[in-house]
């Protein structure tokens, strides 16, 4: 029997906000599988602010994603049919088969989720990629010590939300920044923070320095533009800031207007000591990942971290999705639903 799987390729690049035009949703018959392959059914698809960047042909940590090209992308999949003795039909796996329904593989860079995950979704976000990248960047580069305050940006974010959350674990004040008086109060009343200030108001920067009064020691940045203006005046000596993302910036065409900040921001890094470091977290951290895996699951079963997806249905609505989620219109961690289980 003939599969046919739905395919969103890159059909050109996109300037500023990618959009329908910018991809093809085609629909290919995949060839029967030879030995050593199997078939994978694409349940959940990850999106990520990084893919912004491989949809543009500047240079990068990353090689960009050609034209006519599937979207590249974290799944986690179910084995349909199997010719590998590894996989049975039903298993479940962590896959990059990226924007489609179906794919084939041999079997090469798959982790096992076990026939019956709990949270199957969740290897995308708290226990994948975005969990690592807070655990890792907090704790190695943030480096928070017990009182100190943490200030972390996109704060109800797969990121943010855990960012903040092991820094109250690890005895820390903690800070978030994120848009709407509704992510404000989940940043507080569910995941523990002592204060969440809305970067949509007016008066932003005054009520963020009025939150840190006594200065801010690590700054976990998302996003740049004007919330990293406001917080660089409040950075104490020593300060660190783990530079993950710059979501503000990823659909710019060009340089911001205004004032050229980089005198004033290299003149802060100097006076005060601070280190500002960027991260690719499996490039820099891969071998920590069984250590980030084991203590997560622990703070889970203890809940002491709280996790939210932003659930999206149909691989036709991926694009639309990708914009809100760049744009900050969703709400924890955006997964697209893209088959039911076998």
């Amino acid at each position: 029997m003939t599969v046919t799987s739905r395919q969103l390729v890159l059909a050109s690049r996109p300037k500023g906000a990618p959009s329908k035009e910018n991809f093809e949703l085609k629909k290919v018959d995949l060839p029967d599988l030879e030995k050593g392959e199997v078939l994978l059914r694409t349940i959940y698809l990850s999106l990520d602010p990084y893919m912004r960047g491989r949809m543009s042909d500047a240079e990068s940590y990353a090689k960009p994603v050609e034209i006519g090209d599937v979207m590249v992308g974290a799944t986690v999949c179910q084995v349909e049919k199997s010719k590998n003795d590894k996989y049975k039909e039903g298993d479940w796996v962590l896959a990059q088969t990226g924007w489609q329904d179906y794919a084939i593989s041999k079997g090469e860079g798959l982790t096992q989720l076990g026939k019956n995950p709990t949270n199957p979704s969740y290897a995308l976000g708290i226990l994948g990629m975005p969990g690592f990248t807070a655990y890792m960047g907090l704790l190695d580069i943030g480096a928070p010590k017990s009182g100190e305050t943490v200030v972390v940006a996109a704060a109800t974010g797969p990121v943010g939300a855990t960012v903040g959350q092991i820094a109250k674990i690890k005895g820390c004040k903690v800070v978030g920044v994120a848009g709407g008086l509704e992510k404000c109060q989940y940043a507080v009343e569910k995941l523990g923070f002592d204060a969440c200030i809305d970067h949509k108001a007016e008066d932003f920067a005054l009520q963020l320095k009025n939150a840190c009064k006594d200065g801010i020691d690590v700054y976990f940045e998302n996003v740049g533009g004007k919330v990293f203006d406001a917080v660089m005046p409040l950075l104490n000596a020593c300060a660190r800031i783990p530079l993950c993302g710059l979501v503000s910036q990823y659909n710019a065409s060009s340089l911001p207007e205004g004032p050229d900040r980089m005198f004033m921001l290299m003149g802060q890094l100097l006076r005060k000591r601070i280190k500002m470091q960027g991260f690719i977290i499996f490039e820099d951290y891969g071998d920590h990942y069984p250590e980030f895996s084991k203590e997560m699951q622990r703070w889970l079963k203890e809940d002491k971290i709280s996790y939210r997806e932003h659930m999206v249905e149909g691989i036709e609505n991926t694009i639309a999705a990708f914009n809100d989620m760049l744009s900050g219109k969703n709400f924890g961690k955006t997964v697209v639903k893209i088959n039911s289980p076998l």
